[in-house]
């Protein structure tokens, strides 16, 4: 069986066309994809030939790990879920192109212990799990953050659900001018959006990176308390600091790794009992069609805080 994904053959050039997709296992199951979101994160150091190489990395390869869709088909252990909405962190399931991260195509084939129920009520907003999953992570690793430097998608989750779990609203940085402008209220969160120059405060105890820029700690660091902490939640392809601000403030550093399940879980569950929304996170949305414009826009444009493919139309 063949489906068409969106592969990378080499950094900066993107296709769309068939694959060969794997055969299905007896637990397996084949997900028809309504929406794949685009990382300006994970998926920008693909795009750029900038991440670093690991285990499973290499062109062409099929990037997403953000996508919805329905369940059609399943091997002969998971035929009960045919059916099933769900969510799709990912697969890798493609005959002649590596599954990295895998998710975005018209079609996959994975275990079913990783496809996600979740409500068909959601839509599009479905692929930002991974990303509040992400955010969720993030707090269990480094705690409710004071500071959160940042105010992309990942940002906005982090302040959501920090607010969500009972924290208290945290401060927000954000240096363009576009993403401090954007509407917080329709989603029922209050928190501040500043300017970085604007806020003389020299001592958070907990500060949230969430931009992911390299030189972020010279900042961060200059900004703790005596003994404060700084947890990175972006993906860095490499990080430096001036040593003497660390060192005065006794600083300590955590970095937030990938999201685990009891996260999914987690988030999962916020959105059942109405904790947390994703309303108003989501910018944009192309047909997947037009991929080739939708992935350089996502990476470009600071005033798309989403990008989403939309598969339907394929």
């Amino acid at each position: 069986m063949e489906a068409v994904a969106v592969i990378l053959e080499a950094p900066g050039q993107l296709s769309l066309r068939p694959l060969a997709l794997t055969g299905m296992a007896a637990g397996d199951v084949r997900v028809e994809i309504e929406w794949s979101g685009i990382s300006s994160g994970t998926e920008k150091l693909l795009w750029t030939g900038r991440m670093p190489d690991f285990p499973g990395m290499g062109y062409p390869l099929v990037p997403g790990y953000e996508s919805v869709g329905r369940i059609v088909d399943a091997g002969s252990d998971a035929r009960a879920r045919i059916g099933e909405y769900v969510f799709v962190p990912g697969a890798n399931c493609y005959e002649s192109a590596r599954g990295l991260f895998g998710g975005t195509a018209r079609q996959v084939v994975l275990p079913s212990a990783r496809a996600i129920p979740i409500s068909e009520s959601l839509g599009r907003d479905g692929i930002l799990i991974a990303l509040a999953a992400t955010a969720h992570r993030t707090i269990s690793v480094g705690g409710v953050p004071e500071l959160i430097i940042g105010h992309g998608i990942l940002g906005r989750l982090i302040a959501r659900i920090a607010i969500a779990t009972g924290g208290d609203a945290p401060t927000v940085w954000e240096a363009n001018p576009v993403r401090r402008e954007a509407d917080l209220g329709q989603a029922g969160f209050d928190y501040s959006v500043i300017d970085p120059d604007a806020d003389g405060r020299r001592n958070y105890a907990a500060i949230c990176d969430a931009s992911g820029t390299p030189d972020i700690l010279d900042l961060a660091f200059g900004r703790l308390a005596k003994g404060g902490e700084v947890t990175l939640a972006g993906f860095y392809d490499r990080l430096s600091f001036a040593f003497p601000p660390a060192f005065m403030r006794e600083a300590r550093m955590r970095i937030s790794a990938e999201f685990t399940p009891a996260d999914l879980a987690a988030v999962v569950e916020l959105l059942d009992i109405g904790l947390l929304e994703f309303d108003g996170l989501i910018s944009h949305t192309r047909p997947a069609a037009e991929a080739d414009a939708a992935y350089p826009q996502a990476f470009t444009d600071p005033a798309c805080l989403k990008m989403v493919l939309d598969w339907r139309t394929l």
